[in-house]
């Protein structure tokens, strides 16, 4: 069987309170949208479609750049009328399953449980139970169980208004009656809509089966309408993160202080503290240990390496047993060695630290190749930039830079070198030698300290 599978993402969103498409507000560092793009595309169909509408100089722009089919509703005039703009989407397909741009966190394996309980030439349903179910659309079934409707809630009586069992919105339905009932809906009912949830009662009429699946998790279905609901989903997102990586052999301070903004793979036994973020594609060996409020974005992080408290890490490779922080920064293109270490206020950029070398304070290390068993004083800076080109400091193993130093590129340390504190190195400094500039000392007679003007 052949899948369509089209998002609707029309929506105004307007209880965001905001000028920014409801679908491109972030959760968990990437947009709603993306999150169901990223579970459709999952299911391998053989074409995606994303209606769009409000908001469409946003959405647009974003799902060209990767290349999804998009079509516009430029009247939101319902969810049967946002389908009715997919048709060309559709037409190829055995089925259609309809998805929501504000629906973020329904999962793979649910949307193919339902795929997997639908007769060919029937409709699934996905449902849930809430215990308030508020504002959702119910689901109707006869005495034998037999769902005969889905009832909205400003259509609802009382009666009906009492079932718990209520409509996500996530529908697989056959393509071709799909498409030959479409014209069959009526936007006879309080807003004055064309509902998706009519077919139902269509199929109903036509004889086909209906199947449902209800979803334990009413976070899967959930619906993002205003900021809280997007800060709940948040919540309940990164605490399945945490219960993902404490599984795999994470310990977690506290799982409730966790950002996982991206894709993260773990070893076994790793610590981490309350407070870290993490952005992009991050890797964690065996036995690493990271403190508090670090933030750690596309980066690879070697065996047993320590990355002490309030650390960032962007863009770098960190090798084994390595060393960071407390207030460390490593900028893009970092590459520590084995055993290095980047101490207290040191900030690093396309720099190779090399084996067991050390700049343990106070420090800025950019466009540079540092061998190995180099020891980098306090206060030493690379000088990279000229106010228009970057250039390249090299420097030797074991080289022994003093403290307060400014290695002035290009510019080349040789092995084994030393270089004086306090020294401004303009010049290739010679391995095995100690180079430094030299300023003579004085002391000013009769000098008196300025005091304030009253």
């Amino acid at each position: 069987m052949s899948l369509s599978i089209v998002i609707l993402a029309a929506g105004k969103g307007t209880r965001m309170k905001s000028a920014q498409a409801k679908v491109m507000h972030h959760l968990a560092g990437r947009p709603l949208l993306q999150h169901v793009i990223d579970t459709a595309t999952a299911i391998m169909p053989a074409q995606l479609t994303v209606v769009a509408g409000n908001g469409a100089a946003q959405v647009l722009p974003f799902l060209a750049n990767q290349n999804i089919a998009t079509v516009m509703q430029e009247q939101q005039l319902g969810t049967g009328h946002a389908v009715m703009q997919a048709r060309l989407g559709i037409e190829s397909a055995d089925q259609v399953l309809v998805l929501y741009g504000d629906v973020p966190l329904t999962q793979v394996a649910t949307l193919q449980a339902l795929i997997a309980a639908t007769t060919p030439t029937g409709l699934g349903i996905l449902t849930t139970e809430l215990a308030d179910p508020t504002g959702y659309g119910r689901i109707v079934r006869n005495d034998g169980g037999d769902v005969v409707c889905i009832t909205e809630q400003k259509d609802a009586g009382a009666d009906t208004l009492k079932i718990k069992e209520v409509n996500s919105g996530i529908m697989l339905l056959p393509s071709q009656w799909l498409l030959s009932s479409l014209d069959k809906l009526s936007n006879h009912n309080a807003q004055g809509e064309y509902y998706l949830t009519d077919m139902v009662a269509l199929a109903v009429d036509d004889g086909l089966v209906i199947d449902t699946v209800c979803c334990q998790d009413n976070a899967e279905v959930a619906g993002v309408n205003n900021r809280i609901q997007l800060a709940e989903l948040e919540r309940h997102y990164q605490l399945r993160q945490a219960e993902r990586l404490m599984m795999a052999g994470v310990t977690l301070v506290d799982p409730a202080r966790l950002d996982v903004r991206g894709e993260l793979s773990v070893g076994s036994d790793i610590s981490i503290d309350a407070n870290v973020i993490f952005e992009g594609k991050v890797s964690l060996a065996d036995n690493v240990d990271i403190g508090a409020n670090c933030i750690i974005k596309d980066a690879v992080i070697g065996e047993g390496s320590v990355i002490l408290p309030n650390s960032m890490i962007d863009s770098s490779v960190v090798g084994a047993g390595a060393n960071i922080g407390p207030f460390a920064r490593l900028r893009p293109g970092t590459v520590l060695a084995d055993k290095a270490k980047i101490g207290n206020f040191v900030e690093t950029k396309n720099a190779n630290i090399g084996l067991g070398s050390k700049v343990n304070h106070l420090s800025y290390i950019g466009d540079t190749d540092m061998g190995a068993g180099v020891n980098i004083g306090a206060g030493t800076i690379t000088c990279n930039y000229d106010g228009a080109n970057k250039f390249k400091t090299v420097i030797g193993d074991n080289a022994f830079i003093g403290s307060d130093s400014q290695l002035v590129a290009p510019v080349t340390v040789g092995e084994g070198a030393t270089i004086g504190a306090g020294t401004t190195l303009r010049k290739d400094a010679p391995e095995g030698k100690l180079t430094l500039t030299k300023s003579q000392q004085k002391t000013v007679e009769g000098w008196v300290r300025p005091v304030k003007k009253i």
